[in-house]
């Protein structure tokens, strides 16, 4: 079976839902998952993510579709998170023909098992990426991120594997690791932790750039504690899955604008050009980031794409 899954938004100005948590945030963390389990299942998988920067709204959406009608993909699933107004909750999935509600029961089915509220299936015909595949294709609405309940709830492994089991009727068998940034093989010893802090000029507790010596003690658990402190982790010193998961969200070097993003990666960013980092792009962050552009011979649109994250993080 050839899959086309879409991690939705994350194409500025196509971007998600804020709550509780990050749309964006969570789309990419269980379309990586989605996508790692069903190959590990032996299924192909096609990517629908934009590859180039999105001019519009409409233009994320038509790549979307262009990539899943191009590739011929068997079925088109679109990953996406709810919010409303602090109290709904639960997960819908649309459809638009009756095959693709086939499609869309027994996912909606496994992720309702997880204990969200089943809101249904439901017409996704005035959907564009539904209506202009040219294969059965569902959009999931995993769950409500502005629901307390619905986060206390959420957790993207087991979201993943629901949607894969919904789709299969498998998951695999052991635990499929995602690789959320540009690194293949990622592992999370001492020594890659040293060298990715080093690459995100993260200092020990003296100021200085860590020895990449593989060894855990307390010089490289003091940078650990400061990096913790810059993106609002609490400050263990341990590098815990919260601490490597904001890492890799880091080396990622996704696209960032002005009043478009927030959170972790905006808030190393505002450490790097020595603003309050409050994690809200907003318009003194911009014009600090503007100040560094411009002072590194970039162009200073506050835009942070590959050449200010080049100069940032190589």
């Amino acid at each position: 079976m050839k899959f086309g899954i879409d991690i939705g938004h994350n194409s500025p100005p196509d971007t998600g839902a804020r709550g509780i948590k990050i749309e964006d945030n969570l789309t990419l963390e269980v379309g990586n998952k989605v996508i790692a389990k069903l190959k590990a299942l032996g299924h192909e998988v096609i990517s629908c993510r934009p590859d180039r920067p999105s001019s519009s709204v409409k233009d994320s959406l038509s790549q979307r579709v262009n990539k899943a009608n191009a590739n011929r993909v068997d079925i088109f699933v679109s990953i996406h998170f709810n919010s409303f107004n602090g109290q709904a909750n639960g997960t819908e999935v649309f459809a638009g023909s009756e095959t693709s509600r086939k499609i869309a029961k027994p996912v909606l089915d496994e992720i309702v098992k997880l204990g969200f509220f089943n809101r249904g299936v439901k017409s996704g015909s005035h959907l564009f990426v539904i209506r202009n595949t040219n294969m059965p294709a569902i959009l999931v609405e995993g769950c409500f991120i502005d629901s307390q309940k619905d986060i206390n709830l959420f957790n993207s492994e087991t979201m993943a594997n629901a949607i894969v089991k919904g789709l299969t009727g498998q998951v695999p068998t052991t635990p499929v690791p995602p690789v959320p940034d540009e690194e293949q093989n990622v592992d999370t010893t001492t020594l890659r932790l040293q060298k990715a802090l080093n690459r995100l000029k993260i200092t020990d507790k003296n100021g200085k750039p860590l020895v990449e010596d593989n060894i855990l003690g307390e010089i490289t658990s003091s940078a650990v504690e400061n990096f913790q402190k810059i993106v609002a982790i609490s400050p263990s010193g341990v590098a815990n899955t919260s601490t490597w998961n904001a890492i890799n969200l880091i080396l990622a070097k996704r696209i960032i604008r002005p009043n478009h993003a927030g959170g972790t990666v905006v808030r190393y960013l505002q450490y790097r050009v020595g603003v309050e980092n409050d994690g809200v792009y907003g318009p003194q962050t911009e014009a600090a980031m503007k100040k560094y552009q411009q002072q590194n011979g970039l162009t200073a649109d506050g835009i942070v794409g590959p050449n200010t994250w080049q100069k940032l993080i190589g």
